[in-house]
C-alpha cells in the first residue's frame, strides 16, 4: 500500500511539472509524516551534512568548470576542424566529423548539453555550405552529444557512483569501450544512410595529407586534458576530485596559451559551474532523502519480493527495466530520471546477480536514449536552439531515430556480451 502511495504520489507530483529536487524532498517528508508522524525528518540535518561533505561530490563542480572552460576557451572549434579534415572523406562527410568531434569533446567536458551546443555552433553552418540533408546532420550532431555522458570524464557516472556506493575509477574504465563502440555506430548509422541514399551526404570536404598532418596540433589540448585527468586515475596517481582538478588546471593553462583566457572568460565560466552544481546537487541530496524513506517503508524489500514472486528470469527483467527507461525517458529530464528510480531499481538488478558497474553502463546509455527521445529529449531542444527561428522541431526528432537504433542495438550486445563493459575494469583492478 505504501509503495503503491510512492508511486501515485510521485507520477503526480511529476504532472504537475513541479522542480525536480522539490518532488524528491516533497515527497520523503509526505510520506515521513503521514506514515512515520515525522519522525525521520530528525534525522534529516545531520545526514545532509554527512552526505554533501563527501569528498568525492567535490568532483562534480570540477568536472562542470572543466567543461565551461573547454566551451569558451576555443579548443573545440579547432578540434572540430582537425577531425573533419581527417575523417570527412567517409559517405556522410562531416557528419562523421559530427561524432568524433563529439566523442573527443566528450573526454574534455563530461556533459552531454555542453557537447552538443558546442559541436552543433561549430557545424552547423556546413550545412548549407555544403548541401546537407538537414534532419540527419542535425541528428548526429544531437546524438554524439550523448557520448558526453557515457565517455569518460563523466558527471553522471560520478553520481550512479555515489548513489549506488560503486567504484567511479571503474565505472570510468566501463566506459570507454562502449563510449568508443557506440560512436562506431553512429558512424555506421550514417555510412549506411548515405550509401543507400547518396543525397543525405552533401558536397564531399577534401584536404590534402599536408593539411590533414598540419591539423594534428589542434587535437593536441583534449588529448593532454584527457590524459591528464584519465591517465592519473588509471596510473593510480589521483583519484576522481583530483583528477578533476588537474584537468580544470591544464584546461586554463591551455587557454592562455591559446590567448583565450580572460576575467570575462572566467567570470561566465564561474557563473555556469555554479548555476549547474547547485542543480545537481540539490537534487541528488533530495534523492538521498528519498532513498532513506522509501528504504525504511519497505518499497526496495516490496519491490524485490514482487520480481521473486513473479518468477523472471535475470535477462526478463533486464527487459523491463530497459522498457521501463524507454519510456520514462520520454518524459522525464535524464538525471532526473536516474536520480528518482536508481534507488529502487538499482537493489532489484543487483539481487539478480548484475554486475552493479556493468549496470551503471546501461543505465547511462538508456539516459543516452532519453536524450534524443521525443518530446522531452533534451539534447533535441538544443541542437534545435542553434537553428533559424521557426524551422520545424520534427526535423530535429525524425533525423536523431536512427541513432536510437543503434544505442538499443548496443544495449542488446552488453546484455548479450557483458564483457565489453567489464573487461577492462576487471583487467585494470583485477576485481
Amino acid at each position: 500500500m505504501k509503495s503503491l502511495g510512492f508511486i501515485l504520489g510521485l507520477g503526480l507530483l511529476i504532472a504537475l511539472s513541479l522542480p525536480v529536487a522539490a518532488i524528491l524532498g516533497d515527497l520523503a517528508i509526505v510520506m515521513d509524516t503521514i506514515w512515520n508522524a515525522g519522525r525521520l525528518q530528525r534525522t534529516f540535518g545531520g545526514f545532509l551534512w554527512e552526505k554533501s561533505s563527501q569528498y568525492l561530490l567535490l568532483s562534480i563542480p570540477l568536472f562542470v568548470l572543466l567543461g565551461e572552460i573547454n566551451l569558451r576557451s576555443g579548443i573545440a572549434a579547432r578540434m572540430y576542424g582537425a577531425v573533419a579534415k581527417w575523417i570527412s572523406w567517409l559517405p556522410g562527410g562531416l557528419m562523421h566529423a559530427n561524432i568524433g568531434a563529439s566523442a573527443i569533446f566528450a573526454a574534455t567536458s563530461g556533459s552531454s548539453v555542453a557537447t552538443s551546443a558546442t559541436i552543433g555552433t561549430v557545424a552547423y553552418p556546413e550545412i548549407a555550405r555544403n548541401g546537407y540533408d538537414e534532419a540527419l546532420f542535425l541528428g548526429s550532431i544531437a546524438a554524439g552529444g550523448t557520448l558526453g555522458i557515457l565517455i569518460p570524464p563523466s558527471v553522471t557516472l560520478i553520481v550512479y557512483g555515489v548513489l549506488t556506493q560503486s567504484s567511479v575509477p571503474e565505472l570510468y574504465m566501463a566506459g570507454i569501450v562502449p563510449g568508443l563502440l557506440l560512436a562506431a555506430l553512429f558512424s555506421a548509422v550514417i555510412g549506411g544512410l548515405c550509401l543507400v541514399r547518396p543525397g543525405l551526404a552533401g558536397q564531399p570536404v577534401r584536404a590534402s595529407w599536408a593539411e590533414r598532418i598540419r591539423a594534428l596540433k589542434d587535437l593536441g589540448p583534449p588529448l593532454v586534458i584527457f590524459l591528464g585527468v584519465i591517465g592519473t586515475i588509471y596510473a593510480g596517481l589521483a583519484t576522481p576530485t583530483e583528477a578533476a582538478s588537474i584537468g580544470v588546471v591544464l584546461s586554463l593553462i591551455l587557454a592562455a596559451a591559446n590567448r583565450t583566457l580572460s576575467l570575462q572568460m572566467l567570470l561566465d565560466s564561474f557563473e555556469g559551474t555554479v548555476r549547474t552544481t547547485s542543480m545537481i546537487m540539490l537534487i541528488i541530496l533530495a534523492a538521498m532523502i528519498l532513498n532513506i524513506v522509501v528504504g525504511y517503508f519497505g518499497a526496495i524489500q516490496a519491490a524485490t519480493q514482487l520480481v521473486a514472486d513473479l518468477g523472471l528470469q535475470p535477462w526478463q527483467l533486464m527487459v523491463v527495466v530497459v522498457i521501463f527507461y524507454l519510456v520514462i525517458g520520454m518524459f522525464m529530464e535524464t538525471f532526473s530520471m536516474m536520480l528518482t528510480t536508481i534507488g529502487i531499481v538499482f537493489p532489484l538488478v543487483t539481487s539478480m546477480g548484475y554486475d552493479p558497474i556493468w549496470f551503471g553502463v546501461i543505465v547511462v546509455l538508456l539516459m543516452e536514449a532519453a536524450l534524443i527521445t521525443p518530446p522531452i529529449g533534451v539534447n533535441l531542444f538544443v541542437v534545435q536552439g542553434i537553428r533559424s527561428t521557426g524551422a520545424p522541431f520534427r526535423d530535429v526528432c525524425i533525423g536523431a531515430t536512427p541513432f536510437l537504433g543503434a544505442m538499443l542495438l548496443l544495449i542488446v550486445l552488453l546484455i548479450v556480451f557483458p564483457g565489453l563493459a567489464t573487461w577492462l575494469p576487471d583487467f585494470i583492478y583485477q576485481r
